[in-house]
């Protein structure tokens, strides 16, 4: 629980449509661990999206994941072995963190079967990608910068690790941890209307 460094206020988000923003790598884990993961946060109670849950036909998806975002309590960011391989997982993450910032939202990240030192310094496969990115978009690309500062902010951040063993009993610690900060928000917001009335 510590180890989120969890605060009640991130999630006093008043305007908040999601409780949780699940991002990943739809390849590393979308059929494994991350979908697992959607589906007990589901059955925990918690309102969770998930790509385009929740979209309607004809929305624009990358206009929606970042309304998903904005208006989320908080972000889960599964960083897989090929997470920066993907621009749009970048995207997500830069706009993550600018909900962080802005709007006091909560980041938990989750290091599947990777290093956050091979992520903060950008080797092995997170290095490898963000070396096809500066090939690509140049390595001074202001898009670039903000992907590296992304991936380096999320490194430093506390979070799960998760390298080998039964993956429920890890997703059945994360739900419980995310049902423990979802009941002390409840009691602290109902103390507050007690307060409040007297």
């Amino acid at each position: 629980m510590e180890e989120w460094k969890a605060s009640l206020e991130n999630l006093k988000n008043p305007i908040a449509h999601w409780q949780m923003f699940l991002s990943f790598r739809g390849k590393d884990t979308r059929d494994s661990f991350t979908g697992f993961l959607y589906q007990a946060l589901r059955q925990g109670g918690f309102k969770t999206f998930l790509d385009n849950e929740g979209l309607q036909t004809g929305e624009q998806i990358a206009s929606s994941l970042k309304d998903a975002i904005e208006t989320s309590r908080l972000s889960i960011v599964v960083l897989s072995e090929n997470y920066a391989n993907s621009a749009w997982c970048l995207d997500e993450l830069v706009k993550i963190f600018e909900c962080a910032e802005l709007k006091n939202q909560l980041v938990w990240p989750i290091f599947y079967k990777v290093d956050p030192s091979d992520i903060r310094h950008l080797r092995k496969n997170y290095g490898k990608a963000m070396a096809h990115h500066e090939k690509i978009l140049g390595v001074h690309s202001e898009k670039v910068q903000k992907w590296k500062s992304a991936l380096l902010k999320v490194s430093d951040l506390s979070g799960k690790h998760y390298k080998t063993g039964y993956e429920y009993e890890f997703i059945q610690k994360i739900v419980e941890d995310a049902k423990h900060i979802e009941n002390r928000l409840q009691i602290e917001l109902e103390d507050h209307r007690r307060c409040q009335a007297n």
